[in-house]
């Protein structure tokens, strides 16, 4: 049954400039979090263009800031070329200060952006700090290189900052995988907040775990938002064309950020071939992945979640800019059995590619290569909740069995 929480409130934060990996994040807890909760309510700030094509669950609501893309240089733009990105991150800022004032949050969780993109939310932290609100950081498994973390959080002081200001930063991953600050001089003031949760567990819906006459006879390959997802696209395409033996179907969901023209291609690229379906997106991949027989991705966060969640064979082809992150996290679970890697090289090389596909159908499920790895983010994240807001006291103490 789930327990009772008198009218608590909980404000997340998601810059979203490139993919969708930081939303569906902030989504997956909330959804998790208002299932363990009554009267719990969860507002969720968020950059995404496509924020509004995800359903949420009663009690969890969002507020759409205007949106700005980061480029492939990892510079930053108004996604209106009509507005100043000065003009939109004032707007940005505006928006996201009066919603706290407003919503009056117990707890305030911001994803990977400890200031918010370019220091949008730091005014509104020292607020809310102010006011009594717990604040919370979460970090995904692995940030980016770390010279190149550390150079960009030194230039605006950023690990004095979440010392001073956070109560608690969450790492959305287990110790063992990957520590996010690796590599990096950190204070003891942040080190001793850090708290490993473990992955987030997916799940996927109803009618998605019902029989179904097409469940694992198609290979998944997913590039998350799709922003910069044309290269893996592309070589699939040109491995099956290489390969005749490839005979399994493959569903290709480019993503919503892919432009225009490049989808224009690739369905063009894939018309009358049998065995080539293009999907543009879908707000239910964890349903596309647990129907699946395997996947082939790049390895965003989110996709490493939905692979374990569903305990699917999966190849990584890591993009390297203009982060490292999935380059790193596809080694680190490529070195624990979790998945194969290839890199974006030797997947441009088509026999080479196909040949990977065809070893990919063959390869064993991560809880038969890399046994005992649990996925206990979801539930770990409830139990500091609780504690949050028995600490709180107040008005939200009648934590009981509803």
């Amino acid at each position: 049954m789930p327990r009772r929480l008198g009218n608590a409130r909980i404000l997340m934060y998601s810059h979203d400039t490139f993919g969708l990996g930081h939303l569906r994040r902030c989504r997956t807890i909330a959804h998790s979090l208002v299932e363990d909760y009554r009267g719990l309510n969860v507002l969720i700030i968020s950059g995404a263009t496509i924020a509004g094509a995800f359903d949420y669950r009663a009690r969890v609501d969002f507020v759409k800031i205007p949106s700005v893309i980061k480029l492939r240089n990892g510079e930053y733009t108004s996604m209106d070329r009509h507005i100043d990105l000065q003009e939109t991150m004032k707007m940005r800022q505006s928006i996201i200060r009066h919603t706290a004032e407003t919503f009056e949050p117990d707890i305030f969780i911001i994803d990977k952006e400890p200031l918010g993109l370019r220091g949008e939310v730091e005014d509104t932290l020292v607020y809310l700090k102010t006011k009594g609100t717990t604040l919370i950081l979460g970090l995904r498994d692995v940030m980016d290189a770390p010279h190149l973390l550390e150079a960009e959080w030194k230039r605006n002081d950023v690990l004095r900052k979440i010392g001073q200001l956070y109560d608690d930063v969450w790492v959305y991953g287990p110790p063992d995988f990957y520590d996010p600050l690796t590599g990096i001089d950190v204070p003891q003031s942040v080190r001793s907040k850090m708290n490993f949760v473990g992955f987030l567990q997916r799940k996927a819906s109803l009618e998605a775990t019902a029989p179904h006459p097409e469940r694992d006879d198609y290979l998944l390959v997913t590039t998350g938002g799709g922003g910069d997802g044309a290269d893996l696209v592309r070589d699939v395409i040109a491995a099956y064309k290489a390969d005749p033996t490839l005979t399994i179907k493959a569903n290709i969901v480019l993503g919503p950020y892919m432009s225009a023209e490049q989808r224009n291609g690739f369905r063009q690229a894939c018309e009358g071939h049998p065995l080539l379906e293009i999907i543009e997106f879908d707000n239910r991949m964890e349903d596309r992945i647990a129907g699946a027989k395997a996947v082939v991705a790049m390895g965003g966060y989110n996709t490493y979640c939905e692979i374990l969640s569903f305990d699917k064979p999966a190849l990584i082809v890591p993009r390297t800019q203009p982060r490292e992150e999935q380059l790193i996290r596809a080694t680190r679970a490529q070195e624990l059995g979790l998945v194969s890697m290839l890199s974006a090289e030797d997947s441009a090389d088509s026999t080479r590619f196909a040949a990977a596909i065809k070893d990919l159908l063959e390869r064993d499920p991560p809880s038969v290569s890399a046994p005992g790895l649990q996925l206990e983010g979801l539930p770990t994240i409830s139990r500091i909740v609780a504690d949050c807001f028995k600490r709180k006291g107040e008005h939200h103490l009648s934590i009981v069995q509803g």
